[in-house]
């Protein structure tokens, strides 16, 4: 128990982060930089996301069990998620990660992608999950996810994005966000196990459990509560965190 700090830490970080705008990988990496979070990093991390994993499950528990109803939904959920595993193989393949996690990458990524965010925001707004995902509109916001693999861009900020420039309605863009995080999440998941189990590492334990509560509690408020915001509010105050954050950073990164 002796790492609980860090336990919390990163199970708030990622459940609040995972659904938002701003990047959840950004904020975890700047996190064990800042914290020097090493110990049980990889098992912790996975935690967190599985935690986030069944959050999203659980808040689209009706529409998961009507899959029958739902199912052209669900398949082209699929569909626009392969993209991001494709080329997320690559990625890993050719051991391009750490190359990506450097602050000046994570500076950039946030304040740029928090900009174009801000300006797909202004696109008119009047189509919705039910009538107009279409399988083209599927392939469309799947490879605007491709960014999400680097750093700072954020996967839900950038589906957010292309769906609003596809002129989805704020809602609606992140509904689309939190269901295709369901795919990015088990992958995530389903890799992650798979590093462990070839690391010999252990992949449970009293800190893992906790994290996957923690993550899990943050998580569904997140996305209760952002859609709650998104019916009332736009995209600015996100857009103007990211640009603070992503100054902060740049700052630190060349001065």
């Amino acid at each position: 128990m002796e790492n609980i700090f860090e336990v919390l830490i990163i199970s708030i970080v990622q459940g609040i982060t995972e659904f938002l705008p701003v990047s959840s990988s950004a904020h975890l990496n700047l996190l064990s930089n800042l914290f020097g979070f090493r110990e049980e990093e990889l098992l912790i991390n996975i935690s967190a996301h599985v935690g986030s994993l069944f959050a999203v499950i659980f808040f689209f528990k009706k529409e998961i069990i009507s899959f029958g109803k739902n199912q052209k939904l669900f398949l082209r959920i699929i569909l626009a998620s392969l993209p991001l595993f494709l080329f997320g193989y690559l990625i890993i393949n050719y051991n391009l990660v750490p190359g990506l996690r450097t602050y000046k990458i994570i500076g950039w990524t946030t304040l740029i992608f928090g900009i174009i965010l801000y300006l797909a925001d202004k696109f008119k707004a009047n189509k919705n999950i039910e009538k107009n995902f279409t399988t083209k509109n599927a392939v469309i916001i799947g490879f605007f996810q491709i960014l999400a693999l680097i750093p700072g861009v954020s996967r839900s900020g950038i589906i957010m994005t292309g769906a609003r420039v596809l002129n989805f309605k704020r809602e609606e863009a992140a509904k689309i966000s939190f269901l295709m995080s369901i795919p990015a999440l088990a992958g995530t998941g389903v890799f992650g196990l798979y590093a462990l189990i070839i690391q010999d590492s252990p992949i449970l334990n009293i800190n893992s459990i906790i994290t996957v509560i923690s993550s899990f509690v943050f998580s569904y408020l997140s996305i209760k509560y952002f859609l709650i915001y998104l019916k009332n509010f736009n995209f600015n105050l996100i857009v103007g965190y990211r640009t603070v954050l992503g100054l902060a950073i740049l700052c630190f990164a060349y001065l």
